[in-house]
């Protein structure tokens, strides 16, 4: 299993939201790019990269952080936040991304999911965002009624291969991240799921790396400390 430490970015700055309220934003840092090279120097292979300016707005706010966090840590990195078409998809796998991430986009357009599979194959992967069971949008602000285990399904069908699984209600929260719900989607879908939301312990990171699950998103629990990312490394890789 892979750990992804995340940086969420608004303004230029680092930040975490409370269960993805904008209008409850942490700033962390001034300087992404100091925070990804404390991400690389702690053991970390890969970051999550969200443009949550973008996520609202529809389009990438926030592109040229991004690029350079990207060209300035050379980790494996995954990016979401306002992709919406497959322009946006290809600009940001020629800055170096290694994975583009789909979020509303699937939802509201469906056919570009299987449009973007055909065109970059797994380095496509489409973030799932629940709040109550159901798929939000719109930087979380959209609860819409369309069910997540079953709009996973469709993903699968249409030929993803990675899925970024949020509990909107666990995220930022350190309540611990929703482990039955990564048990299900493993039980659903051959998929590779990637778990993200309220992950507060190591013993999470290695119950969900028993069930299967191929890589954790850890946000605020890092920032606050409440897991040091260089010992979390240490003991996904020591569990086998």
């Amino acid at each position: 299993m892979i750990l992804l430490p995340a940086i969420d970015i608004r303004g230029g700055n680092a930040v975490r939201l409370y269960q993805g309220d904008y209008d409850k934003e942490k700033v962390y840092s001034d300087d992404p790019v100091k925070v990804v090279l404390s991400f690389k120097e702690a053991g970390a292979s890969a970051v999550h990269l969200v443009d949550l300016d973008g996520a609202l707005e529809g389009s990438p706010v926030n592109f040229s952080v991004i690029k350079e966090i990207i060209a300035a840590c050379g980790l494996f990195a995954e990016v979401g936040g306002g992709v919406r078409s497959l322009e946006r998809i290809e600009q940001y796998l020629k800055t170096g991304a290694g994975r583009v991430i789909l979020g509303s986009a699937a939802v509201h357009n469906f056919p570009l999911v299987g449009e973007a599979v055909k065109f970059f194959g797994d380095r496509v992967a489409v973030g799932v965002d629940a709040y109550g069971g159901k798929v939000a949008t719109g930087g979380w602000k959209n609860v819409t009624g369309l069910d997540a285990f079953d709009f996973c399904k469709r993903l699968e069908d249409c030929g993803v291969r990675t899925v970024i699984y949020t509990d909107i209600s666990r995220d930022g929260t350190l309540a611990g991240t929703n482990l039955n719900a990564y048990k299900k989607l493993k039980e659903l879908t051959k998929m590779d799921i990637v778990a993200s939301g309220g992950i507060a312990d190591i013993s999470e990171l290695i119950k969900l790396k028993e069930m299967g699950v191929s890589g954790a998103v850890l946000g605020k629990a890092i920032y606050d400390g409440a897991i040091e990312l260089k010992e979390a490394v240490e003991a996904v890789k020591d569990a086998g």
